[in-house]
């Protein structure tokens, strides 16, 4: 089944959010038959504290997608074009919830998804036949108004909420493009938020923030003083009523910020 978000009780340091934890490490699973063990384990990891500088870029960084989201029932290798060599391999786990990825094109029993390591918009290629993952499709997407400070949850297509948000200030802008919901958090270091939700990208004027690697999320603030202004260190700061829609959409909800 396809499963919501999950919380669980760790804190990722989050651009403009300042929480402070440890890095999570990798996850040993199985490897597919053509993939030695050892040679998965080898393999950069895509997750929000890696990068894969060799993975190719979102060549569509503005077009819908079809709500198509996989899960690798075992760590996935993940290859630049569909039969070439691995370039990293995707955790069934990250950060304590279950990988859940949107598919941005097919071609037979490949898949080309999202990936949730630096750079912003990295993709790859997957197998997804059914023995090696899990398919469903997610009805909602979420649009971010960067200029307009509004944010947009539809379901099926039809807007079911919409809020003035606040941004990243000018010199720590939040960036744009296809991105997704990777995990759900519950707070347990800062009071600004009771939950927050990583997003897959990461800041651009952040290598690092707050111990962590700079992740982009969605949360909420003390107070109203966010509302309509570009103010944050990148992430997106909602107000609590759009933070409790936020929490139950699925795992690898598209996130649209333009």
């Amino acid at each position: 089944m396809y499963a919501l978000l999950a919380l669980i009780l760790v804190a990722l340091p989050l651009s403009g959010c300042g929480t402070t934890a440890n890095q999570g490490g990798a996850v040993t699973s199985s490897a597919p038959p053509s993939q030695s063990p050892e040679a998965l384990a080898a393999l950069p990891e895509a997750n929000t504290f890696g990068e894969l500088t060799s993975a190719p870029t979102d060549p569509l960084p503005a077009a819908p997608t079809d709500g198509e989201v996989l899960h690798p029932k075992e760590d996935a290798v993940i290859h630049r074009v569909p039969g070439a060599e691995p370039i990293a391999r995707l955790p069934k786990t990250q950060i304590g919830s279950p990988t859940w990825v949107p598919v941005i094109a097919r071609q037979g029993e490949w898949a080309q998804v999202l990936l949730p390591a630096r750079p912003n918009g990295a993709t790859g290629w997957l197998r997804a036949t059914p023995e090696a993952v899990e398919s469903a499709v997610n009805d909602f997407h979420v649009t971010v108004d960067l200029a307009d400070f509004r944010l947009e949850i539809r379901e099926a297509g039809k807007p079911t909420g919409s809020w003035t948000i606040g941004t990243g200030k000018p010199e720590h802008p939040t960036p744009t493009g296809r991105a997704f919901i990777l995990a759900s958090i519950r707070e347990s270091v800062n009071t600004y938020s009771p939950i927050v939700l990583p997003l897959s990208s990461h800041s651009d004027s952040h290598e690092t923030f707050g111990g962590g690697p700079g992740t982009v999320g969605l949360h909420t603030w003390p107070d109203e003083s966010f509302v309509g202004k570009a103010t944050s260190h990148g992430c997106i700061r909602v107000p609590r009523e759009a933070l409790d829609r936020l929490v139950e959409l699925p795992l690898g909800t598209v996130v649209q910020i333009a």
